[in-house]
């Protein structure tokens, strides 16, 4: 007798749900994508503890008969392909019958079901390898989908599980892929008893993306169209200036369907090549029509990813239709100089100096390093001023390396550049770059933006390590509205922002207030929407690592986000105090990613110049 056998079904169905069934998320989406293809105008999902307790979709779609609503539940069972032509033309979200049967096969289902010719309803009850239950009972038209206990037969799959905010974040990712194209159908999302969505049907596209992402990002998106004979394509895409540093807002669609394509994200980023810097990713909404037969939906379990007979093509056509919309919107102010009335403009050649103001103003005289509280008399106007003693920090003392005009073979002795007291002419910020001191050997160079970056790793070291931050309290609290989807990640990561400074709270669904920042950071409201992007951007490429390495990767990136966001010093007093804090730093000298900070022209480099 041979070794080989079949597998019963209900064991082949638990080892294939690990395709279909990923995750919570993926639940929602097979049983929405089913609600929108049996004719539903409305559809509630019900979700308890991000979906590991309960997943309830209800729609008012056609229904099923007592014999249909049995067979759903097999593998395979579908009345959407009754031949292999009928692959070459799917119109449908799914149509292989396996989603139901995975799903049933990692928790325990119930349905109840009617249609408009039933008088009552059927209510079927299966899960993992227990019999089936039929019976009849009363219920509206349309479906009912109750799945609980996810995963509560693969004990492994269901450790692995998120925490309930990640898991709740790829649950609303999925409800927004299926409740953007389809303005037409009403959605509600409720969430341990709290309304997360309520959408009405809506107008059109843009009102149901208005509903989902806020007025914010309506008011911010142009519309593409294009019509060819390989694709035609609509939708929208955002302004230049809305780009953000995170991902986001980023969808394509085909037939109504969610797809992932890496390839065609890069035609839109090409057309917004001169347009955006670096780094920064536009918003759009993009619909593609194509014939049936061209495209392969069939290359991925979860149907995210497909395939085009002739990407090429749509890449090109594509890439000229988003490239049009940026060019036929005007993004900046403009003068028109043939409007009728406009105001007269002095035509300036050799006169110009007669346009010129006879004297400049007068520039106030200001001491920086006055202090009224000291026991020393206050220079008058015109003296040099001289600020009070201020010691090198500890380990950097003075050295005869520099003393003597020289530098040392080993480690540079930079605290012997400092002298006792500090005055403007010893000290000058060049364009809000670098700080250069006068020394006794020559010149000290400091950049500013490494120079942050050093001060802001090793307190983001300490942070993490032992919870030791400075939090600067905002005299007004900034609100940003993020979208629910990343108000959810920084809820999800709120300890770790916590921990680092961040004083962030929830208000509503879609909107974060921000009470504090890290000390060093902008209070300022643009500045905190800045940095609120820029953490949106970290967070959204966490991977949790060692802890020590975690750290170590955490705090090189939030230096970085946090360099962009300090203010340069404006005074010599606050350029002195940056370099303090930096020189009692571990490594004064270089950044945490092997950049030098700190570079000291000599008196000898000098005089070579000249």
């Amino acid at each position: 007798m041979g070794r080989l056998k079949v597998l019963p079904s209900r064991i082949s169905n638990m080892i294939a749900a690990g395709e279909v069934v990923q995750r919570p998320a993926s639940v929602v989406k097979e049983l929405m994508e089913n609600a929108v293809d049996a004719g539903a105008s409305q559809i509630d999902v019900v979700i308890t503890d991000a979906g590991r307790t309960l997943i309830q979709v209800i729609d008012n779609g056609s229904g099923m008969s007592a014999s249909d609503a049995v067979l759903c539940f097999e593998r395979h069972a579908t009345s959407k392909i009754t031949s292999a032509a009928d692959l070459d033309r799917i119109m449908t979200y799914g149509f292989r019958g396996e989603a139901l049967a995975s799903i049933a096969a990692v928790s325990q289902v119930t349905l109840r079901t009617r249609r408009e010719a039933d008088d009552t309803a059927t209510k079927v009850t299966i899960g993992g390898l227990e019999p089936v239950k039929t019976s009849s009972v009363s219920g509206p038209v349309g479906s009912n989908f109750a799945v609980r206990n996810l995963f509560y037969n693969t004990p492994a799959r269901r450790k692995f599980l998120k925490s309930d905010q990640v898991e709740f974040k790829h649950i609303v990712e999925e409800f927004t892929r299926v409740a953007v194209p389809r303005p037409e159908i009403g959605f509600s999302l409720t969430h341990n008893g709290k309304e997360i969505y309520v959408l009405k049907p809506a107008k059109s596209l843009k009102f149901r993306i208005l509903d989902l992402m806020g007025r914010t990002v309506v008011g911010e998106v142009v519309d593409v169209l294009a019509d060819t004979s390989a694709v035609k394509i609509s939708g929208f895409v955002g302004r230049p200036q809305s780009a953000r540093r995170a991902p986001g807002n980023q969808y394509f669609f085909v037939g109504g369907r969610y797809f992932r394509s890496p390839y065609l994200h890069k035609a839109v980023m090409k057309a917004y090549e001169e347009f955006i810097p670096e780094g920064l990713t536009p918003s759009y909404f993009i619909f593609l029509d194509v014939n049936p037969e061209s495209v392969d939906v069939n290359i991925h379990p979860t149907k995210t990813e497909i395939k085009f007979q002739d990407d090429n093509v749509i890449f090109q056509v594509l890439f000229a239709c988003v490239r049009e919309a940026l060019g036929r919107n005007s993004f900046g102010a403009s003068l028109d100089f043939e409007r009728e009335g406009a105001v007269e403009l002095p035509q300036l050649g050799r006169s110009f100096d007669e346009y010129r103001a006879s004297s400049q103003a007068p520039q106030p005289q200001v001491d920086p390093f006055f202090d009224p509280f000291g026991s020393e008399a206050p220079p008058t106007v015109g003296q040099s001023s001289v600020a009070k003693s201020s010691v090198a920090p500890s380990g950097f003392g003075g050295g005869a390396s520099y003393a003597a005009g020289g530098l040392s073979a080993g480690h540079r002795d930079y605290g012997s550049l400092f002298q006792s007291s500090v005055s403007e002419q010893d000290l000058l910020i060049v364009q809000g770059k670098y700080i250069v001191r006068k020394s006794p050997s020559g010149l000290m160079i400091v950049n500013i933006r490494r120079a942050w970056e050093r001060v802001l790793y090793e307190r983001a070291l300490r942070a993490l390590a032992a919870g030791e931050h400075v939090t600067q309290t905002a005299l007004f609290p900034v609100q940003v509205k993020v979208g629910v989807q990343d108000r959810l990640l920084l809820q999800e990561h709120q300890a770790l922002l916590a921990s680092l400074g961040f004083d962030i709270s929830s208000v509503g669904n879609d909107t974060v207030q921000i009470g504090g920042v890290p000390e060093g950071y902008s209070c300022e409201p643009g500045k905190v929407e800045q940095t609120v992007g820029d953490l949106l951007l970290i967070l959204s490429d966490f991977q949790p690592a060692l802890e020590e390495v975690m750290r170590q990767k955490t705090a090189a990136k939030f230096a970085m986000l946090g360099a962009l966001n300090t203010q340069a010093p404006e005074t010599p007093l606050s350029a002195m105090h940056l370099i303090d804090t930096l020189f009692a730093t571990d490594n004064p000298e270089f950044t945490f990613n092997g950049k030098r900070i700190v570079s000291v022209l000599s008196v000898d480099e000098i005089e070579k110049r000249f």
